[in-house]
């Protein structure tokens, strides 16, 4: 049975990391996730916000170690059909990491795209729930390519996903900053552009955790041992965002939704309105205000002889 998940879809994000027990303490301290573990594979955990799982946390593997990879997360994008996904993407040229596999909630395999960008492709089982393009705090608001050439990373996950371009702006001069979202979708879901001749890490996701507060949540990476590299900043919209990496090396990036964009997208809660008496200060005329004025009684005369 086909996946009811839409198609394009950012629907989980892995942290895979050297000390999952260290990170687990750290993430708890920036986004506020808990861990529990996770029932069909004690190696695996799952973050949780309240009831809900936002992301799995496992162990780095050793041949990945060996091979020097670092701590990384990786983001899990949802198709109606790994295996033909993965015959499209490596016909374009894209390189297979893992191979189609079942797990519990469906089946996926790990892709790095033609630049080598490692991602995931995702067909979750049927019963699992839809999630949404819009996640509350705690869950991923936002995924970013940093690519060595956007334009040809576009048609590369365009033609693999559908997904759609919604606008753009430039950072600086042919520095282009392209926003996407899924096909049909209400909203832009991620990002994509060049990555700048200095940075050191080759093409790769950054997955952004949606908190409360940019701010706080930088200062507390700094205090756990994470490091800043990049805000907290403003960007365009009003968000502020913070590019951070953990104490194992993984990077990730914080972000708060700007209060109005907060407040437009809340659900309105149904109320009676109630009428109000105004305090009887607020309804007193300019008359009122100042009391009147009372003739002083003029002292009596003595009289003189």
């Amino acid at each position: 049975m086909p996946s009811t998940f839409p198609r394009g879809r950012f629907v989980w994000n892995d942290l895979l990391t050297t000390d999952p027990a260290a990170a687990a303490g750290f993430y708890a301290k920036v986004v506020g996730w808990k861990v529990q573990p996770y029932e069909h594979d004690p190696a695996y955990r799952l973050w949780t916000m309240g009831p809900s799982p936002m992301g799995g946390l496992m162990r780095l593997p050793e041949e990945a170690r060996r091979m020097g990879e670092p701590s990384r997360w990786m983001p899990h994008i949802a198709v109606p059909d790994v295996d033909q996904t993965v015959q499209r993407a490596r016909g374009m040229g894209a390189r297979v990491h893992a191979p189609p596999r079942d797990i519990a909630p469906g089946r996926f395999a790990v892709l790095g795209d033609p630049q080598g960008a490692a991602f995931s492709v995702f067909t979750p089982a049927p019963t699992e729930s839809e999630g949404t393009d819009e996640p509350g705090i705690g869950g991923f608001s936002w995924h970013e390519l940093a690519a060595a050439d956007w334009k040809a990373a576009w048609e590369f996950y365009r033609t693999l996903f559908g997904w759609e371009h919604t606008s753009s702006f430039e950072m600086g001069p042919g520095d282009t900053y392209w926003m996407f979202r899924r096909a049909g979708g209400e909203r832009p879901i991620g990002g994509m552009y060049n990555r700048p001749a200095g940075m050191s890490a080759p093409p790769h996701w950054l997955c952004y955790a949606r908190v409360a507060s940019a701010d706080a949540a930088a200062l507390a990476v700094t205090r756990s041992g994470g490091k800043v590299v990049n805000g907290p900043m403003d960007v365009p919209g009003g968000d502020r965002v913070a590019m951070c990496v953990d104490p194992q090396g993984a990077a990730f990036a914080v972000h708060a939704v700007a209060v109005r964009a907060a407040a437009a997208t809340a659900p309105r809660k149904r109320t009676v309105a109630k009428k109000r008496r105004r305090p009887a200060a607020r309804v007193r005329s300019k008359r009122q205000a100042k009391p009147k004025r009372t003739k002083r009684p003029r002292a009596r005369r003595r009289r003189t002889r």
